[in-house]
């Protein structure tokens, strides 16, 4: 009965917070206000300031995360709609996924490099601009350790709806199929969420490029650790 109740606690308790920074957000609709953004920090310290551990909080947490797979398939309704859009430009957004996942990978083992992580760490860091799932499952097989794998992917995914809009009225991209893309390919389910703010020719461009970017995500990695790694 306690764990139940527990349980119930955190599910309220985060969907309430997510409530309201998302009131937050639409109030002032700066990028950092993100709800995914802040709501994540402010359970993080709750968590930390009465020392609440994470296996409690995943009492009532693992309901909602079973839930992703279902708001995941729910980005399928924008892709039907916008199928022409889609097929029209098939080798653009092609080519422009391939290249985001190349320049991701590229960029991320370069910077490793460069501060001198350790290979577990550029094995663990390589998939981080692929949704989380996949991230962990290519960052395990690789050598590297998958739950540091997802905290990349959130790391740059919060980046990437943060910087992601001021890069793009910097480079004059206005274009759906710009936008979502880089939102898409950078920042996978929060930039897709991001995406949709713009509207939902953006949306169903981000998630074909969220999606395929774990696919060629998946091909590409082993090939990056032979190239500079090995």
């Amino acid at each position: 009965m306690e764990t139940l109740t527990l349980g119930v606690f955190f599910i309220l308790f985060t969907v309430g917070i997510y409530f309201l920074m998302n009131l937050l957000y639409i109030r002032f609709h700066f990028s950092f206000l993100m709800p995914a953004l802040t709501a994540t920090l402010i359970i993080v310290l709750f968590l930390l300031a009465t020392g609440t551990s994470y296996d409690s909080y995943m009492t009532g947490g693992i309901w909602i995360d079973r839930l992703l797979g279902p708001a995941v398939v729910s980005l399928a309704i924008p892709l039907y709609k916008q199928r022409k859009l889609l097929l029209e430009n098939l080798i653009p957004i092609l080519t422009g996924i391939l290249v985001g996942v190349v320049i991701g990978m590229s960029t991320g083992i370069a910077l490793a490099k460069a501060l001198g992580f350790s290979e577990v760490l550029i094995l663990s860091l390589l998939p981080k601009s692929i949704t989380s799932p996949v991230a962990m499952e290519i960052a395990e097989q690789l050598g590297g350790i998958s739950s540091l794998s997802a905290v990349f992917v959130m790391i740059a995914g919060f980046t990437g709806i943060i910087l992601g809009p001021a890069f793009l009225k910097m480079l004059h991209i206005k274009s759906p199929i710009g936008v979502g893309i880089g939102f898409g390919a950078s920042a996978h389910g929060i930039g897709t969420a991001k995406a949709l703010e713009y509207g939902a020719r953006e949306a169903s461009v981000s998630s074909v490029a969220m999606s395929l970017s774990a696919v060629f995500g998946s091909f590409l990695a082993p090939a990056f650790v032979w190239l500079f790694l090995l």
